[in-house]
């Protein structure tokens, strides 16, 4: 009797393996659990036992592909000759399927603390299913407490087991998952290093790149088929015959080294705010200029008398500050966010200032600003940045702003279209003043000139509002006397 032979499920979230090679051969006698065939997905590789004694039927052939549940081979009854006894039990090899789930360690994860005021967290969402095999770092579940969203990252390489489900409330220290680590994936981790997948191999031999220039990213360093697809091969040019066996112009004397260091959590998070702001949101941008000589020579004219009675410089982010305060008011959609169906109108300006650190971009918010004078806005911006460079700013401190300001002219950029810190409806980018020729009064002089850019999200803010925000922003700025009168 013939015994059908299928790919079995190896993991939920493997849908096709490939078949690497047959360890026995076409009409070839085999015996009960012998080793058939290795099979590879681009997570790993498995081992395929004979489910009886009998004569192989190969049906799909080395280096083909083939889906779970689909028939690789046949195994015929051997009636000429009694059926040969199985070989003693094998040393379990790398991931074989007769017992993928050789546990040698389990690695437990719990709550992480994420903020001294946190004491709890909900686990928002699995992005990883039960039973799964994780990588070390990948981000595996959501978890968000009343103040932020925070991602968990994978402890170990292994599989999956949740142990709190999503909707599910943990104190901080609770168990949220275990991982399961077994000894067959920990042998195999020095074959799959830099060992490409059939399919891998393939593409890579098509490119004619050797296995040795190509990084892996599948389990132990495995070179999977998207690794192979990523290679670029630039196109080879003919060299000229009169210079094709010449010595290069300059040989090269100095170091080539590279460095390579794995993005910070800080990062992870700011690229993937950022990308999802760009693909979520209708961000356009409108631009204009202020002619920032009244400003200059008000601050020239005050600043030694404002930092000797309020102990802080007086700099340009507190006009700005005001600026954009009076203006908000003016323009509340400007000053809104966007909640699923529902705009949320706020009747106060908490304003958000982008500080650059040395671990990247940071945003504290100065609380209800338009009530603040000048030196309390010069005075909160310094303690703020302090804080971002120290790496002391708390979860609360950059929360819950209404409206940001970037300013990008510190670093000399004279133009740049910020990016909006959702759920945020707008962010006003400051630039660096270069003196310009313009037009005054039917004369030609030269002025400090700004240029000033507003990003906005077209959902919420029509183009009309966002021109006239940023008009009257202008108008604050050249006539600084109107933000202390209030007109």
């Amino acid at each position: 009797m013939s015994q059908s032979v299928k790919v079995p499920a190896v993991g939920e979230s493997i849908s096709e393996v490939t078949i690497a090679s047959w360890k026995k051969k076409d009409g070839e006698a085999v015996k009960l659990d012998e080793i058939i065939a290795e099979l590879e997905s681009d997570k790993a590789t498995f081992e395929l036992a004979a489910p009886q004694a009998g004569i192989l039927r190969i049906k799909k052939q080395a280096g083909n592909t083939a889906v779970i549940g689909e028939e690789i081979c046949e195994i015929e009854e051997n009636k000429g000759s009694k059926s040969p006894e199985p070989d003693a039990p094998k040393p379990a090899a790398s991931n074989v399927v007769a017992n993928p789930t050789s546990v040698s360690e389990v690695k437990e994860m719990y709550v992480p603390a994420v903020g001294e005021s946190i004491k709890e967290v909900t686990v928002s969402k699995w992005l990883k299913k039960e039973g799964d095999f994780v990588l070390l770092d990948e981000v595996l579940a959501e978890v968000e407490s009343d103040k932020a969203t925070f991602e968990l990252p994978a402890k170990a390489a292994g599989i999956l087991r949740i142990a709190a489900q999503e909707k599910t409330t943990l104190p901080v220290g609770g168990l949220i998952c275990k991982i399961e680590i077994s000894a067959a994936q920990e042998k195999n981790r020095a074959y799959a290093q830099g060992h490409p997948s059939p399919a891998a191999a393939k593409i890579l031999s098509e490119k004619g790149v050797s296995a040795d220039q190509v990084q892996g990213s599948g389990i132990g360093g495995r070179i999977t088929k998207e690794d192979a697809l990523k290679v670029s091969v630039p196109e080879p040019k003919a060299p000229s015959p009169a210079v094709a066996s010449a010595p290069p112009v300059i040989k090269a004397t100095g170091t080539r080294e590279e460095r390579r260091e794995k993005l910070s959590s800080l990062r992870k998070t700011i690229a993937k705010r950022l990308v999802a702001v760009k693909n979520e949101t209708a961000m356009l941008t409108t631009f204009n200029e202020a002619d920032m000589k009244p400003i200059m020579d008000l601050r020239a004219k005050y600043k030694d008398k404002f930092k000797e009675k309020y102990g802080v410089g007086l700099g340009f982010m507190s006009f700005f500050t005001k600026a954009v305060c009076a203006a908000l008011q003016e323009f509340p959609a400007v000053n809104a966010s966007l909640d699923k169906e529902e705009i949320i109108y706020h009747n106060y300006c908490d304003i958000s200032i982008a500080v650059s650190t040395p671990k990247g971009l940071v945003v504290p918010v100065i609380r209800n600003a338009e009530q603040l004078s000048m030196a309390q806005i010069e005075q909160e911006v310094m303690r703020l940045a302090a804080r971002g460079r120290e790496g002391k700013l708390s979860i609360e401190e950059m929360t819950g702003g209404t409206f940001s300001i970037t300013n990008g002219g510190v670093f000399g950029s004279m133009l740049s279209t910020p990016i909006i810190n959702a759920p945020q409806a707008a962010i006003l980018g400051m630039h660096n003043i270069t003196e310009r020729p313009v037009a005054k009064n039917g004369e030609v002089v030269i002025r400090p000139i700004m240029y000033l850019a507003l990003s906005y999200d077209h959902r919420i803010i029509d183009g009309k509002e966002s021109v006239s925000f940023l008009v009257r922003v202008k108008e604050y700025l050249e006539e600084p006397g109107r933000l202390m009168l209030g007109v």
